[in-house]
């Protein structure tokens, strides 16, 4: 099929979808700036991926009907389009971060930016966790989605081509992939929610669902024209009510999207079938036209068309912004603070675009080729000085060397799983940790985050010279304790795992339990978490005494299931909860006292509760690992040589694991030999 006359040209501009890229950037910056007020807002993403497929689409299947399609100019485009403000944003991180991470981090760091130069961030997040797990401390996190397009940039024009060669229908070809990947969108959220959120086969299917669209502009009259003829009068109530359908079509698309940005959130399984809404209502929107009321007075807006030129460098530059102002503070941020991150991030997408994209992408032919070259040799600088870093473990250029010592002790916490791990627990887990002997693991670790801190350092500690293993299950604020309900109102980083909790404890101890090689058993808890703890038959006006008083008698089971089953049972549950955060100690931006007073701990009553009802265990072993942390009544977060003990304000670095690990020989608890 050719088109004769084909109804949009690639380059004929309609302000209305770039007053759609407005709604989708300003839709991911308030989701990550203000996740409260704005929950569903990550759904931009699935916006622009519409966006994109429709417009690449358009202009691959109209060069190909005029046989004027050429790789060299569509990738030339795309360089010239993309590479410009991300080589800026890329630069600026590794500068800022220069100065403001420790060498771990730095680290990370140089690892994105590598994955970033070379857009396969997105494999690379699926290979570490997910999108929602760690955000907090990874300035170039959202390049996972930048991947995806870049991925489809490369294999799409190529798929395309050979299919037209070969004198295949193209919208046949375009439909049976975005129904497999869609299919397999469906099924893989079932198995694996962070490779179906990360990984290209399974989002491809909404960059295709622009494609679609593309194809039926283009070849609408070719496709319907013949389906009946129309007589005059026909004509008429085409030509009347036309215009009231797309303006119908144009306001279901807006309500759509309203109702994804206040319905779907990270609790859903997302993508799966919710990411239809968005998908769904960009089509609609794109579908009814320029003339459209909802396109034409409200899309095609001078402000809402400003806020979509700039959307690209806009997206590049907040997340860096808010990410390292949440590093440098050790804390959320204020909500002054990140207003002041979100406005910079505007100002500096506005002069990107001014002063870099427009005068890159709009150069003459002849400069354009330099151009492109030139860009291409600084793209690759950037990842080989990104991957380069991150060989030497964040050390070289780092602005600290001199405290490599404590910046050595720091942890990332990327590592939290292991290949294989989940297959052995039976169910998807935020930690699920091997560490050694895989065929031989003697000891088990159970709980919240504080549990997966202390894990490392128990291996080393006890494990690494026996070729025995250590397996770490667990997740963010959950305790190690069954009977314990789905704590779904928890908003921290990690809320899509929080209602798997229950699923994670149960499947811990089946296998723990089922497995004569595991001979001693850690629980692992936060006391302070209390309050947060999905206790049964608690209502939210209970005190504390009566929240603890139902979910100890739970836990007195749980450990004596695990003493009939003849294994060791060892507890820990009182690591302080510091009024400030580690990374403050070291910052050049100021460094406050890294010692406060044990009475400025946070939440001195529910560690009571629970060592009340510890203090007559016999039968178990109990760590206090306040013991080592708090010396003559003073709370350290550096040790004796000046080393961080901490990573943040209650998760031991490498170095605490090791000294709070000590601790259990020195209680009795683990006996070396």
């Amino acid at each position: 099929m050719t088109i004769q006359q084909p109804q949009l040209e690639y380059a004929q501009y309609r302000p209305d979808i770039d007053g759609l890229r407005a709604i989708a950037v300003l839709a991911v910056v308030a989701f990550h700036a203000f996740p409260d007020w704005a929950r569903g807002g990550f759904i931009g993403v699935d916006i622009f991926f519409v966006i994109s497929g429709y417009l690449i689409s358009t202009i691959i299947f109209t060069r190909l009907a005029k046989g004027t399609f050429s790789f060299t100019e569509f990738y030339s485009r795309r360089i010239k389009r993309i590479f410009p403000a991300l080589i800026l944003v890329l630069v600026a991180c590794f500068i800022f971060g220069w100065f403001a991470l420790f060498a771990d981090e730095y680290k990370q760091l140089g690892k994105d930016i590598a994955a970033g130069a070379v857009f396969i961030s997105n494999i690379v997040i699926r290979q570490e966790f997910g999108y929602f797990d760690n955000a907090a401390t990874k300035p170039l996190l959202h390049l996972w989605s930048l991947g995806i397009e870049e991925q489809f940039y490369i294999i799409w024009p190529l798929l395309l081509w050979l299919a037209w060669r070969y004198k295949c229908d193209l919208l046949s070809v375009t439909l049976v992939l975005a129904i497999g990947s869609f299919m397999l969108n469906i099924n893989g959220i079932k198995q694996d929610l962070i490779a179906t959120f990360c990984l290209p086969q399974t989002r491809f299917w909404e960059l295709l669902s622009g494609s679609v669209l593309a194809w039926i502009d283009l070849y609408k009259q070719d496709a319907f024209g013949n389906i009946g003829k129309i007589d005059a009068m026909q004509s008429r109530i085409v030509c009347n009510y036309g215009k009231t359908l797309a303006n119908i079509i144009s306001l279901l698309g807006l309500l759509l999207l309203a109702y994804g940005f206040w319905r779907i959130n990270q609790q859903l399984n997302f993508p799966g079938a919710w990411a239809l809404v968005p998908v769904l209502g960009s089509m609609l929107i794109i579908a009814a036209g320029r003339q459209s009321w909802v396109n034409r007075r409200i899309l095609s807006l001078k402000v809402a068309v400003w806020f979509g030129l700039i959307s690209f460098p806009l997206y590049l530059w907040h997340y860096p912004l808010l990410t390292f102002a949440r590093i440098i503070a050790g804390k959320i941020p204020s909500l002054s603070i990140r207003i002041v991150a979100v406005a910079l991030a505007v100002v500096l997408a506005w002069l990107t675009y001014k002063f870099v994209e427009c005068p890159i992408r709009f150069r003459t032919h002849k400069q354009s080729k330099l151009t492109v070259t030139s860009l291409v040799v600084l793209m690759s600088i950037i990842g080989l000085l990104g991957y380069n870093t991150y060989k030497q473990n964040g050390m070289l250029f780092s602005a600290r060397v001199k405290n490599n010592l404590i910046n050595s002790s720091m942890l990332n916490w990327s590592s939290v799983k292991s290949v294989g791990c989940e297959a052995k627990l039976g169910t998807r887990a935020e930690f699920c940790l091997e560490l050694g002997n895989k065929e031989q693991q003697s000891i088990a670790v159970i709980g919240d985050s504080t549990a997966n801190a202390i894990a490392p350092g128990l291996y080393k500690q006890f494990y690494a010279d026996k070729n025995e293993g250590l397996i770490n299950f667990g997740q963010g604020t959950c305790p190690p304790i069954r009977g314990l309900v789905a704590n779904t109102n928890w908003g921290g980083p990690n809320t899509i795992y929080a209602k798997n909790c229950a699923n994670v404890v149960n499947h811990a101890y089946s296998y723990i339990i089922n497995n004569p090689k595991i001979k001693t058993v850690v629980l692992v808890m936060f006391a302070v978490d209390l309050p947060a703890w999905g206790i049964p038959h608690v209502t939210p006006n209970d005190s504390l005494a009566t929240r603890f008083s139902r979910a100890e008698k739970l836990l007195n089971d749980d450990i004596k299931e695990l003493l009939k089953a003849g294994k060791k049972v060892i507890v820990s549950y009182d690591m302080p909860a510091y009024p400030i955060d580690a990374h403050l100690c070291l910052t050049p931006f100021g460094k406050p006292t890294c010692s406060v007073a044990e009475s400025d701990l946070l939440h001195r009553e529910p560690l009571e509760l629970f060592n009340n009802f510890f203090k007559d265990k016999a039968d178990i072993c109990v760590v206090q690992a306040a013991k080592v942390l708090i010396v003559k009544h003073k709370a350290a977060l550096l040790d004796n040589n000046g080393v961080l003990m901490l990573r943040d304000d209650h998760h031991l670095s490498y170095n605490g694991s090791d000294i709070v690990a000590r601790e259990y020989q020195k209680q009795g608890c683990i006996v070396s030999n």
